[in-house]
């Protein structure tokens, strides 16, 4: 019958980086629902917020299967806080200071210094 399929690491490892992506996204988007749900006092945010949650920690999950965990938890909470600082300045009117952004740019600093380390 022969061996059963088994696709490149390098398939495995772009997958890996879909799904974190994807969690990241599901992770913003609860966190931006969760604004929406005063508190949990709205229905349909909060049904949001859990189901992005839930969805973001399973796709996390699934990521660790081909990534270290962390690089992966470094990119998924610095993207996912790089995300909602924008999205809170962008849409919601929040105020971009001086330090928000300088902590933006070293977290994003940092996970860039953990993927050239080579912590895959």
């Amino acid at each position: 019958m022969g061996e059963p399929f088994r696709p490149p690491l390098c398939t495995l490892v772009h997958m890996g980086f879909l799904m974190l992506l994807t969690a990241i996204a599901a992770e913003v988007g609860g966190t931006t629902a969760m604004k929406f749900s005063h508190g949990f006092s709205r229905l349909w945010p909060s049904v949001l917020t859990v189901v992005g949650y839930v969805l973001s920690f399973a796709l996390l999950a699934q990521t660790l299967k081909s990534m270290s965990v962390g690089t992966a938890y470094a990119i998924w909470a610095g993207l996912g806080t790089a995300a909602i600082v924008a999205i809170g300045t962008v849409f919601l009117g929040e105020e971009m200071t001086f330090a928000k952004a300088a902590g933006i740019a070293l977290i994003i600093i940092g996970v860039v210094v953990l993927n050239l380390g080579g912590a895959h």
